[in-house]
């Protein structure tokens, strides 16, 4: 894209099923008071990107896709935002929600039912560049990895299932399933909580478990004990693990949904009954977590770097994609500069 081009290039949904995803042309966005326009520096590909791909997960179409989105300032519709300008940011997924409802009010933007998120409702970030409100900036912090504020979007959506409130208390015998990205950085934080941490996986996960034993983060590849663990954290989104991390907590513990099935699933929810558990989530991330997203990337008690596996340019997304989709690597990040 020239400096004077109207358009550029997108990865763009705009039909049913993953073949209606193609690699198109959008209008080049122009802020309006209290946006600005991001030069896309990467954008990760999500297991919600797979989702969207396979229509579960809700969409407007056409949109451009991706919502882990890195990238640097390069204009604003106000005078007022100028000091923002050529900084390195990471983004907040929501562009709009309705402000009125008692959600909203309550400080809970990521429940409302008008919420409008880029990447699904919104035009996201595999693209060269995108529009979003000045208020969803956040700066980013000196990082050992060019690219390591990619992995900010998805680490303030662990913070929001594990710190708000705190669920993993020092000295917590902690099992997460699934070594995906956000196994990885679920890890990561109820490490940083103080927790004893394994992250379990498949024999298949090797390569990704062993980014994590480098963390210093124990591993396991055979089922894990039963009624053993304070907290399980099933981040990997499929009914075996849920079933795995129902049985492997103890009881009177806790259980954290983090990964989405993307359809009904069948699990041994008796458990929750018979073990009394306290089971909880969170849905995408709030200004809360992203705060104490920041504080972990600044202070290093979270890791970035190794988890991001492969970098693609934005044609090549669906490569890309199909990776995701079979479990390879860790975080695939498209980079419209390569």
């Amino acid at each position: 894209m020239s400096s004077g081009s109207r358009t550029m290039p997108a990865v763009i949904k705009t039909g049913d099923g993953a073949s209606g995803i193609e690699i198109g042309t959008v209008t080049v966005p122009v802020p309006d008071a209290g946006q600005a326009v991001i030069d896309v520096l990467a954008t990760g590909i999500c297991g919600t990107d797979v989702h969207i791909a396979r229509d579960e997960y809700a969409h407007e179409r056409p949109v451009v896709m991706g919502h882990e989105v890195l990238g640097t300032l390069s204009s604003v519709g106000s005078a007022g935002d100028a000091a923002w300008l050529d900084a390195t940011v990471a983004v907040e997924t929501y562009f709009s929600a309705c402000e009125t409802c008692d959600q909203c009010r309550a400080g809970r933007r990521n429940l409302c039912a008008e919420r409008r998120s880029i990447g699904s409702f919104r035009n996201g970030g595999f693209a060269t560049r995108m529009l979003v409100p000045v208020s969803n900036l956040h700066r980013m912090p000196a990082t050992p990895g060019a690219l390591d504020g990619v992995l900010s979007e998805p680490l303030a959506c662990v913070t929001h299932c594990l710190l708000d409130p705190p669920i993993v208390q020092p000295g917590d015998r902690v099992l997460v399933t699934g070594p995906g990205a956000m196994g990885q950085l679920a890890a990561q934080v109820a490490k940083a909580s103080g927790g004893l941490v394994t992250l379990a996986g498949l024999a298949a996960d090797a390569s990704r478990l062993e980014v994590a034993a480098e963390l210093g983060i124990r591993t396991l590849t055979t089922p894990p004990e039963e009624d053993a663990y304070d907290v399980v954290i099933e981040c990997s989104g499929s009914a075996p693990g849920a079933a795995s991390a129902l049985r492997a907590a103890r009881r009177g513990g806790r259980y954290v949904q983090v990964g989405i099935f993307g359809r009904d699933v069948t699990v041994p929810l008796d458990l929750v009954l018979y073990k009394e558990l306290a089971v909880t989530s969170g849905f995408a991330s709030t200004p809360t977590s992203w705060r104490a997203a920041m504080r972990l990337i600044e202070s290093g008690d979270v890791v970035l770097t190794p988890l991001i596996t492969k970098q693609v340019p934005l044609d090549g997304f669906f490569d890309a994609l199909d990776a995701a989709i079979r479990g390879e690597g860790l975080k695939t990040v498209v980079v419209p500069g390569l």
